[in-house]
C-alpha cells in the first residue's frame, strides 16, 4: 500500500485497524508532509512496534530516480523516475530567482497524441495514482529543505493529460493543500489540459484556487488538429465557451499556452485571428519556442518572429508574456528523456 496515496482520513482508519491511538495518524502525517520523512524508521518519536509495522504495510518508494540531468547553467534538474512496474515518468525542477517551480507528471505517456509533443508521441501507458504523483514533489520538496530552499510553484504539465486522469490528479493537490500536512496554497497550482470540456466545465464548477491553462496553439481549427487530435472532439470554439464558462463561474484568469513554431503559428497574422478569438475572455497568453524533438519537423520560432507575434497580440488589447525555454540542453521538454529509454 503506498502511503502517499493515503489522505488522513483513510490514514486514520488504518492505524485504528492496526489498533493504535488515533493522533498517531497525525503524527505520521506531519512527518511525511512537514518532516519530509521517506523511511519507517526516520519516524523516532513512534514506537518500533509501529515502524516495522509501517516498514512491513506501507510502501514509501514507489518512484525511484533512476538518472538525473543538470542543464548547463545550473538551473534546471530533470530526474527520470522508474515506477514499482517498470514504467518511467519524468519531474522537472526550474529555478527562476527566487522561485524554485516543479513540473510534475500525472500519467506514464499520453493518450492525446499532440505532434509536436514527445510525450504525444510515445503514446499513453498509464494513469499515475494521486500517490505517485504526490510522490514526485515531496521528493523535490525533500531535496530543496536539505538545501534550505522550498518549492513555490507546481505545474501539471509533465508528462499527461491531468484532466485524463482528473480523479487522481485532484486528489494529489488536495492531499498537498492540506492545512495539516504540506499546506501548498492552492494558487500556486496550474494545472494545463490540451482542453477537455466536460473536466473544463467540472473543474469551474467545483471554483478551485488552483490556476488553469489552456493548450490552444493555433486560432483556426485545421491548423489545430493538424497539431493536437483532440481538437477533433473539441473545436476550438467549444473550448473557448468553456472557458468563458470557466471565467464567469470562477472570477479567475485563464492562461492559453502557445508553442510558437516557426512559419508555423508564429505570425502577426495568427495573432491577430487569436486576438478576434479571445476578445473580451479574463485571459493571458504565454508563448514559448517551441521544444525540439525527434518525432516533429518544426523549429522554434525566432527572437524576432516571437516579438512581432507579442506586439500584434498586445495591440489588440490580449496580454502576452514570452516565456524562456528551460534545459534545452538536456532535453527538458515533457516525455523527452522518458522516450529515449
Amino acid at each position: 500500500m503506498l502511503v502517499y496515496d493515503l489522505d488522513l482520513p483513510v490514514l486514520s482508519e488504518l492505524l485504528k485497524s492496526w489498533g493504535e491511538p488515533a493522533y498517531r495518524a497525525k503524527q505520521i502525517w506531519q512527518g511525511l508532509y512537514q518532516q519530509f520523512y521517506n523511511s519507517p524508521s526516520q519516524f523516532t518519536n513512534l514506537p518500533k512496534s509501529l515502524r516495522e509495522k509501517m516498514a512491513n504495510e506501507l510502501d514509501f518508494a514507489c518512484i525511484e530516480p533512476a538518472h538525473d540531468l543538470d542543464s548547463s547553467d545550473g538551473q534546471t534538474r530533470k530526474t527520470l523516475f522508474k515506477l514499482r512496474d517498470g514504467y518511467v515518468i519524468e519531474t522537472v525542477l526550474m529555478r527562476y530567482d527566487k522561485r524554485r517551480t516543479l513540473c510534475i507528471s500525472s500519467q506514464a505517456g499520453c493518450a492525446m497524441g499532440c505532434v509536436f509533443c514527445a510525450t504525444g508521441q510515445m503514446g499513453f501507458k498509464r494513469h499515475l495514482s494521486s500517490g505517485e504523483i504526490v510522490a514526485q514533489v515531496m521528493y523535490y520538496a525533500r531535496a530543496l529543505h536539505e538545501q534550505k530552499q522550498t518549492v513555490t510553484n507546481v505545474v501539471l504539465m509533465g508528462m499527461g493529460e491531468p484532466f485524463h486522469n482528473y480523479e487522481n490528479t485532484m486528489a494529489a493537490i488536495d492531499r498537498l493543500n492540506d492545512a495539516d500536512g504540506y499546506n501548498f496554497g492552492a494558487r500556486r497550482f496550474t494545472i494545463s489540459t490540451v482542453g477537455l470540456v466536460p473536466a473544463i466545465k467540472r473543474f469551474a464548477d467545483e471554483k478551485r484556487q488552483v490556476n488553469l491553462a489552456i493548450s490552444l496553439h493555433a486560432a483556426h481549427d485545421d491548423l489545430r488538429l493538424n497539431m493536437m487530435p483532440i481538437n477533433k472532439k473539441y473545436n476550438i470554439e467549444e473550448v473557448l465557451e468553456t472557458c468563458r464558462y470557466y471565467v464567469a463561474q470562477t472570477g479567475r484568469r485563464i492562461t492559453f499556452e502557445w508553442a510558437l513554431i516557426n512559419g508555423v503559428n508564429d505570425t502577426p497574422e495568427e495573432a491577430r485571428k487569436l486576438a478576434g478569438r479571445l476578445k473580451g475572455l479574463l485571459c493571458h497568453v504565454n508563448a514559448i519556442p517551441l521544444n525540439p524533438t525527434k518525432g516533429y519537423e518544426g523549429r522554434a520560432t525566432t527572437h524576432e518572429r516571437g516579438i512581432k507575434f507579442k506586439e500584434a497580440l498586445e495591440q489588440a488589447g490580449i496580454p502576452c508574456t514570452i516565456r524562456m525555454r528551460r534545459g534545452i540542453d538536456i532535453a527538458a521538454g515533457c516525455g523527452q528523456l522518458a522516450g529515449s529509454f
